[in-house]
């Protein structure tokens, strides 16, 4: 009843959907699956004649399990949360549920239940799969209920950040932008304060320590680290659960008190306003010329993103500056300690990572703002041919975030300059992140042009994106502790490739499927762990090599359909011309 109409409506309606039953038996499934191939990865088809190795695969897939479970309840919350309000203000349905009698607590509390009912379901019904690990051993029974406990935090927090960030930006790639820059930035001032502060004050680095899910999770999986002085160890993430719904509580606290200050309605009748005047002062100043391809023109030269795409831009670059200062002392080490991968290039992925997730985001949010705001409907009587949309996009999406691209680039270049790593790699890790970036883009426009809501446009293409990034975490992990040939490591990973192709195969071909996507979709996972198995045996050539081929085919599969099939993509009829 505190929630309202808004999640009582959602609460009614989503059991009654298809949907809720395939996500909840799909998401058990893949644990499952994701559980199997970790004990083929770990024991093959040997026979398990002793209780430690067993408890030694129920204490790995307990790590597996509470880290993947983790990074998804987090992204998805935000995601969630993000497009349920952002579809509201794209569809200019948010002005009618200000103008009823709904409170302030009903709106924001109902929008983020209702945006978390089917993340914190996943949570509560992956229960008995983790219970299913307290029975194999090396793990506890109060491990399982504080690391769900802990998703369950998690979410809460990240979804009343997206929520809030939803309430009070306009454009969805601002929100979706300042909604992961957020989370991000959150936890690198939580490990800097850390590494400063906490150094000094015993206190002080306990209270930041319980601030950063990962840290708890990690001493859930690692419980002897937290030891008493009698020799009991301390199981327990009470003080991160208690922080992260403090957390939640001020975020809506803040939403709360600020929805209607920043989703006033008179703000239409004063935007309408405002255009008048530009318009009667066009006379008075000099017109401007519109290139060849008016996509790519509205594309660079005009606010189509919004007035604070600066700010976003901002945020990045402080992101960037942390990493700089904390990472500077490691640039001109070449992987020390034997480690595959230095710290200056754990730096480049996390940041690489972001870049390609904002990349793909500007791409999606591209084409979803075309038809939320009417504005496709117009295009499509026009003389704009195939071509010009596409290119004039992908054109527009890979300026307005250049800073995305080149800084991870002088990143690179940097690192090779001053020793980091050698110029041959640095030219592949150039070249493979070009092509992924390529990727990301074509990504956003294919799912913008093929799911008619918006909402689900932007779920599955950043969907699609996180997937592939906590497959490939899953891969090396599991490659790691296989330490076999690659040929029991294939068929060990072989359910795991096929249900990954069989989820990018649904995405690409939802709505126009053809033979290249489905080839695409069969073949990407595949050549992906190929890559990351030539990686761990220190290759640098062939990486690139797959890197390319497969991401580059899976960008042509989705850019020549949206070329030649323009019109059917979009509903449009100009065959008799």
């Amino acid at each position: 009843m505190f929630a309202g109409p808004i999640f009582s409506r959602e609460a009614l309606t989503a059991p009654r959907q298809l949907k809720h039953f395939l996500l909840r038996s799909g998401y058990l499934a893949a644990l499952i699956v994701l559980m199997y191939t970790a004990g083929q990865a770990t024991f093959g088809f040997q026979e398990i004649r002793n209780l430690s190795s067993l408890a030694g695969f129920g204490s790995l897939t307990f790590q597996v399990f509470s880290l993947v479970q983790l990074s998804l309840v987090i992204f998805f919350a935000l995601l969630l949360a993000v497009g349920n309000v952002a579809q509201e203000k794209d569809r200019k349905t948010l002005i009618l549920l200000l103008m009823t009698d709904l409170r302030n607590h009903e709106l924001v509390i109902g929008k983020l239940s209702a945006s978390l009912l089917s993340v914190l379901m996943l949570v509560v019904s992956s229960f008995p799969i983790f219970a299913i690990l307290y029975f194999l051993g090396g793990v506890t029974f109060p491990q399982i209920c504080w690391s769900i406990a802990l998703c369950a935090s998690v979410a809460l927090a990240a979804g009343s950040w997206g929520t809030l960030v939803a309430f009070a930006r306009e454009k969805t790639f601002q929100t979706i932008s300042l909604g992961v820059l957020g989370l991000v930035l959150y936890l690198g001032i939580v490990e800097g304060l850390l590494a400063v502060v906490g150094a000094q004050s015993a206190e002080t680095a306990r209270w930041l320590h319980v601030m950063n899910p990962y840290r708890t999770v990690l001493d859930l999986i690692n419980p002897w680290d937290q030891v008493h002085a009698e020799g009991v160890s301390h199981v327990s993430a009470s003080g991160a659960v208690g922080m992260m719904l403090g957390i939640t509580v001020l975020l809506n606290l803040i939403s709360i008190a600020y929805v209607r200050r920043w989703n006033t309605s008179h703000a239409v009748f004063e935007q309408a306003m405002k255009k008048e005047e530009e318009q009667s002062q066009i006379t008075r100043k000099k017109v401007k010329v519109i290139w060849s391809n008016p996509v790519i023109w509205r594309e660079i030269c005009t606010r189509a993103y919004g007035r604070k795409v600066i700010v976003i831009k901002l945020i990045y670059l402080l992101f960037v500056a942390f990493m700089l200062w904390q990472l500077s002392s490691t640039f001109g080490v070449l992987n020390p300690s034997g480690k595959l991968v230095s710290p200056a290039g754990v730096g480049f992925i996390a940041l690489g990572l972001i870049s390609l997730m904002l990349v793909n985001a500007q791409a999606v949010t591209a084409i979803t703002s075309e038809r939320d705001g009417q504005t496709m409907e117009l295009l499509l009587v026009t003389d704009i041919t195939a071509k010009e949309f596409v290119y004039g996009k992908l054109g527009g999406i890979l300026y307005n975030t250049k800073e995305l691209t080149l800084i991870p680039l002088g990143w690179i270049v940097y690192l090779a300059a001053v020793g980091g790593m050698s110029a041959e790699n640095a030219v592949y890790t150039i070249i493979g992140y070009v092509m992924l970036t390529l990727f990301s883009a074509m990504l956003g426009v294919h799912s913008g042009l093929t799911y008619d809501s918006s909402r689900a446009a932007i779920a599955n293409s950043l969907g699609t994106m996180f997937f592939l990034f906590i497959g490939i975490c899953i891969f090396m992990v599991l490659l790691v502790e296989a330490r076999s040939s690659f040929f029991l490591q294939l068929q060990s990973f072989l359910v795991f490739i096929l249900m990954g192709s069989i989820g990018l195969w649904k995405s690409l071909t939802y709505k126009n499927p053809s033979s290249a996507l489905t080839f695409a979709a069969g073949l990407l996972p595949f050549l992906t762990f190929y890559a990351i198995a030539e990686f761990l045996l220190s290759g640098s050539l062939g990486v690139c090599l797959w890197i390319t081929l497969a991401y580059g085919f899976t960008t042509l599969a989705m850019l020549i359909p949206a070329i030649s099939e323009f019109d059917f993509a979009l509903g449009r009829t100009t065959l008799d011309n």
